[in-house]
Parts: C-alpha cells; structure tokens; sequence
C-alpha cells in the first residue's frame, strides 16, 4: 500500500507536472502518488516515478519497483542519497508495449538532472512489469 504523502500546496497542485506531460501536477502524477489511481500504463507509471524522484518520495519509488528486482536496502539506500540529485527534465524517446493490456513494457527516456550544480544526463531503457495487475519498475535491462 502506498502512503500517503504531506499536503500539497495549491499552487504545487496547479503547476505543470514535472514529468512533462503538459498536464498539472493535480491531475497527472499526484493521484498515482497519493494513491487515488493505479498507474494504466509503463508510461504512465515512468512518468509518475520521475515525479516522484523530482518531488523526493521515497516511499512512492520503493513502492512502485518490481517485487522481483527491489533490493532488500532500496529504501535506505535512496534516502541516503535523493537529496544529492536536482531532477529537471524528462524526455521520454520510445514506448514499446506497455499499454492498458500488456503485461510488461519498454520505455526509453532521457532525464536531466543535477548533481552540485553540474548537469547530467540519464539514458535509460526501462523495463516494466505488471504485479498483480499493477505496473511496477522492473530494470533498466530494457
């Protein structure tokens, strides 16, 4: 079960998600990280995870990876380090399956971050899998 996170603020809700979407925070990523919605595609699930490292939400992140794949230490191990990244932008290049009926996907993105004010770049290929009906973060095997 996801936790719940803090309040949000009104203009947090009503400014741009920060995974791009050109959708508002309120109706794109904060429902799948308040648990209101199930993510309905990897897409959507890839999206919403880049949100949650962007926004700090540790908990959303272990939650949301594959049960397969999670490491026993994930969640102390992200909390030691997510506040040494700056996330910025996400660029998603390619989607292969991953829809409302597959049972796994593909989806390759570029995100920019920073790390003491130097810029970064991740290019990654993830893979995702369904979990009980669920998407779930599987790798980055993809």
């Amino acid at each position: 079960m996801i936790k719940k996170t803090a309040s949000v603020s009104p203009e947090r809700e009503e400014s741009l998600c920060p995974c791009k979407s050109r959708l508002t925070y309120g109706t794109c990523c904060m429902p799948l990280h308040h648990g209101k919605v199930k993510p309905e595609t990897a897409e959507q699930l890839m999206r919403s995870r880049f949100s949650a490292y962007f926004f700090r939400q540790v908990d959303y992140l272990v939650n949301t990876t594959h049960p397969e794949t999670r490491e026993p230490g994930l969640k102390q191990e992200l909390t030691k380090v997510i506040y040494q990244v700056n996330w910025s932008y996400l660029t998603i290049l390619n989607v292969s399956k991953g829809g409302r009926e597959d049972k796994t996907g593909k989806v390759e993105f570029i995100a920019n971050y920073f790390v003491n004010g130097e810029p970064m770049e991740l290019h990654e290929h993830s893979r995702f899998k369904r979990f009980k009906g669920v998407w779930k973060y599987l790798d980055d095997k993809g």
